[in-house]
């Protein structure tokens, strides 16, 4: 991987994830790996974007007065650092997210959050879709167990596994972060 500046883009990494409706999650560590990786781009001085998702909806876990919607405690934003708000899926439908990266000369785009196959997913595709060169952190990001149009369960491992799957390769590289970070030193 070419070593330029690179943007780190925190999806969704949020207070509403805690809530037990979700149900069981894998990668219990994803926040962790995501606090380390923050750190790192800090150290360097590269963008660090938060993506906030933010509903009008009383009854969403990421209403807008909520505590849901709050960015979690162990990645808080620093003043100088940018957050995007979004009410869809992808981080680039309504935000200005594509004119900030490409305005400031950002090519590469490292993805990290929460969930697997829909925020990170969505953005990820898009990302790879517009022409940045995405990379997906596996251990950086988390999914919930689904259950299917023919209530099929699926647990989150075989979710997870599944998201990254079909994102490798095509719309990303999917790399750890102990990998990324072997990379940057």
């Amino acid at each position: 991987m070419i070593m330029e500046k690179k943007a780190l883009l925190l999806v969704d990494v949020q207070n509403a994830f805690y809530d037990s409706t979700w149900g069981e999650r894998n990668n219990p560590d994803a926040e962790e790996n995501i606090s380390r990786l923050v750190k790192t781009w800090r150290k360097k001085d590269w963008p660090v974007i938060y993506i906030q998702h933010v509903s009008d909806n009383p009854s969403s876990l990421f209403y807008s007065k909520g505590t849901g919607v709050e960015i979690k405690d162990m990645v808080k934003p620093l003043e100088n650092e940018k957050i995007i708000k979004k009410k869809v899926n992808s981080s680039f439908i309504g935000t200005d997210l594509e004119r900030y990266l490409r305005t400031n000369g950002l090519s590469t785009v490292v993805i990290t959050g929460l969930t697997t196959p829909h925020c990170v997913s969505t953005t990820t595709r898009m990302s790879g879709n517009l022409g940045f060169d995405t990379y997906l952190i596996s251990d950086a990001v988390a999914a919930f167990g689904i259950t299917d149009h023919t209530n099929t369960y699926y647990d989150a491992e075989t979710i997870h596994t599944h998201s990254l799957a079909a994102l490798h390769d095509e719309f990303a590289v999917i790399l750890s972060t102990e990998q990324l970070l072997n990379d940057i030193y």
